[in-house]
């Protein structure tokens, strides 16, 4: 079964993209690579030792970000030492994943059709969050957009970054890319 956003990508946005591009070889139009979902724990590492994972706040985030993204996620360290943090180099500090394929285009899917729309005051991304080489970051204040984190069983409010990284050569291409995708940048 291939992803809704997929089969919309190669038969609407491709030859879109080829008409405004002014390009004819395909290999040539930029496409999606891999989308980078972080979670930076901060907290849960200032209210315990080295043991995070076993704190409650740390296995909250790290089942729910398991169900938002399909995947199973990386445990970041610390790389080092901060007194002033209270933290210790290889302490748990956050939770990664890298979504490539299907599942990059169902998580996609889901978070521009379901997850962004139902952001408190929402009034569009911001268009200008590239990075200069086609790559586009965002964050979300809290996990519970998505549905399928219930609500009931959120004990912790927790952040999100989302990194999506295009095989654009330039922000102009990306942008063109991530508007016809159908991304809801602010205008």
């Amino acid at each position: 079964m291939v992803a809704r956003l997929y089969e919309k990508y190669q038969n609407e946005i491709l030859p879109k993209l080829k008409q405004e591009l002014g390009r004819e070889n395909p290999m040539s139009l930029p496409k999606l690579e891999k989308v980078v979902v972080s979670m930076g724990l901060g907290k849960a590492v200032a209210e315990s030792t080295n043991k995070a994972r076993e704190n409650k706040r740390f296995s909250e985030a790290e089942a729910a970000m398991a169900t938002v993204t399909g995947q199973k996620p990386l445990v970041c360290k610390a790389r080092k030492s901060v007194s002033n943090f209270k933290l210790r180099q290889g302490y748990d500090v956050g939770l990664k994943v890298t979504l490539r394929g299907q599942r990059m285009y169902e998580f996609l899917d889901r978070l521009i059709a379901v997850a962004v729309p139902r952001v408190r005051d929402f009034r569009g991304l911001n268009p200008s969050s590239f990075d200069g080489r086609g790559n586009y970051s965002m964050g979300l204040t809290e996990y519970g957009v998505f549905p399928e984190i219930d609500p009931d069983k959120v004990t912790y409010q927790q952040g999100m970054n989302i990194a999506i990284c295009t095989t654009a050569k330039n922000d102009a291409e990306a942008r063109q890319l991530l508007t016809d995708i159908g991304m809801p940048f602010r205008s």
